[in-house]
């Protein structure tokens, strides 16, 4: 602790807040400085001495220094001044979990990134680095940077919250906003598939939100799905929610009934697996479809699209794109919204 031997003026308590804003509001309070008080006086530290000060006493005392806290994490690294154009100005956090990713040109001082992330996040109690999602599973390689030894956490959003393992299922906070927009979509009596929902974020929206007939939820990953399940009873949806356990290639011979609307959140794949999603998709059916994809691909494969749907007896009478967030340059993490309808035989 620093402190310093200053001039200031001593103020009964009772007019302790208008004395302080007539001082700022002058520039004549030392901001550097911690204020004052004893039993009966605020003592505030000041700049100058003026005639309009004259009505309290002026005494010398000693102030504590304030400790500045940084507002960046950047401000608390020693790194050379040409990496810090690479340091990263974006990251998720996932409950009081920090996810970021590095490129190759910063990995030599991840653990000081990691700490000084942790310095100035008051929240967060684990600092991850990360690789991309990849595989069928949808999982990372997740490497603990700082903080505590954990990579389970519980995020909260529009009033739920979800159990997430960020090392074994994923899940992604920025589509908070996509979910809660989806559900404001369900009307009631609606039967839901989400053929990819790992720890069950879309349908536990929906469940909450739009009270729809039944909402299936299906994951390949065993440990997503078994977090789901701790998810949909915390969340007091278990009547509406059914979750299973299996391969969505095999939704036709698992879901007892056709759906009305559909989720296909599988960026990179969900294309696979648009045929097997008509399979079970009502006369008149509703698909939010999710991919990755460059921008002058997006009408290439809205056609590709429309070919699979044509094989099926579907046309696609309706498609509707969301840009939802920049993934790479020029490359965009994406929403459709599809009505496909059957086709009279």
């Amino acid at each position: 602790m620093t402190i310093k031997k200053i001039q200031a003026i001593r103020v009964p308590f009772g007019q302790a807040e208008s004395v302080r804003k007539y001082l700022r509001e002058r520039h004549l309070l030392r901001e550097d400085l911690q204020i004052g008080k004893d039993t009966d006086w605020i003592y505030f530290p000041i700049t100058d001495t003026l005639k309009e000060l004259s009505g309290f006493p002026v005494v010398t005392r000693f102030f504590e220094v304030r400790t500045r806290k940084p507002h960046c994490y950047k401000e608390l690294l020693k790194i050379p001044q040409k990496l810090v154009g690479d340091l990263p100005t974006s990251y998720d956090i996932i409950g009081s979990i920090l996810l970021l990713k590095l490129p190759q040109s910063l990995l030599r001082y991840r653990r000081q990134i990691g700490e000084a992330m942790l310095q100035t996040h008051r929240n967060i109690r684990t600092v991850c680095l990360i690789d991309p999602v990849s595989g069928e599973l949808r999982t990372r390689t997740v490497t603990i940077l700082a903080g505590e030894n954990q990579t389970i956490t519980t995020h909260t959003e529009y009033g739920l919250t979800f159990q997430v393992d960020v090392a074994s299922a994923y899940f992604s906070p920025r589509l908070a906003s996509e979910r809660r927009r989806i559900a404001t979509l369900v009307t009631p009596d609606e039967i839901v598939v989400d053929l990819f929902a790992g720890v069950a974020p879309f349908s536990i929206m929906i469940a909450r939100y739009a009270r729809p007939k039944r909402v299936y939820a299906i994951d390949k990953n065993i440990t997503a799905i078994n977090l789901a399940k701790q998810n949909v009873k915390q969340n007091q949806v278990l009547e509406t929610m059914e979750v299973i356990h299996a391969d969505a290639k095999d939704a036709e011979k698992i879901i007892p009934t056709k759906a009305d609307r559909i989720i296909m959140n599988l960026p990179f794949s969900a294309y696979n697996f648009f045929s097997v999603a008509l399979c079970i998709a009502a006369s008149n059916c509703n698909v939010h479809y999710y991919d990755i994809i460059r921008e002058e691909d997006i009408d290439g494969r809205i056609s590709s699209l429309k070919t699979i749907a044509h094989t099926q007896g579907y046309r696609l009478t309706e498609v509707t794109i969301h840009k939802i967030k920049s993934y790479a340059p020029r490359e965009f993490y994406i929403g459709l919204d599809i009505t496909a309808t059957k086709t009279p035989t």
